[in-house]
């Protein structure tokens, strides 16, 4: 519970900006559409359609950061779309406006509010990829490994990395190494791994 006040606290602000803001620019888009024709549940779809397209297209271009996809000075798909969104949320925005200076910032300000608070949820949502350990590696004997799975009983130089690894794990996560991260790191075998982390947890 503490937990989630502390989520809603810091979080809070921007969604009652995205929600307030995202109806704004959804009013605008859904009185443009109805005033050129779209009469009826249209002017609603075409308005959910842009700010929706918006929205996946956000999330479709953290997506590709996260994985990779993006690559430097590339213009990618979600991008494209997303300018485009932007483009017609901003039109329909000042259609609606006074034809004056100050009207035209005002009616494309819930447009530009809306755009923001996607980005600043999509940049908290995002989750630093994991970096490479900076344990080295022990040093270990021929014949370490076949002894370690023949008496089941993980060789202390391999113990000692593991512990290390295990270590910096939870100092980073905070919280205990898996069996899979624990073997990842190592590159040993799942029944080893689990051994390993037998031993870290009995020790």
């Amino acid at each position: 519970m503490r937990r989630f006040a502390c989520w809603l606290a810091d979080t809070g602000p921007v969604l009652v900006l995205a929600v307030i803001a995202g109806a704004g620019s959804f009013t605008h888009i859904r009185d443009t559409a109805a005033d050129h024709g779209q009469t009826g549940w249209m002017s609603w779809a075409v308005a959910v359609c842009i700010d929706l397209t918006c929205v996946m297209a956000a999330r479709e271009r953290q997506r590709d950061k996260k994985t990779g996809r993006m690559r430097q000075g590339r213009i990618s798909w979600p991008v494209l779309v997303l300018a485009g969104g932007i483009v017609l949320s901003l039109a329909a925005n000042l259609a609606q406006a006074e034809p004056t200076v100050w009207g035209w910032i005002t009616a494309a300000t819930p447009a530009g509010a809306f755009l923001i608070a996607v980005s600043m949820l999509e940049r908290r949502a995002a989750v630093p990829r994991p970096e490479p350990s900076p344990v080295a590696a022990p040093v270990l004997d021929a014949g370490d490994e076949p002894q370690d799975e023949r008496e089941n009983a993980p060789a202390p130089a391999l113990l000692d990395y593991a512990r290390r690894v295990a270590d910096e794990h939870h100092a980073k996560h905070g919280k205990p190494i898996t069996r899979d991260a624990l073997r990842s790191h190592l590159g040993v075998s799942n029944q080893l791994a689990s051994d390993l982390l037998h031993t870290l947890r009995t020790a």
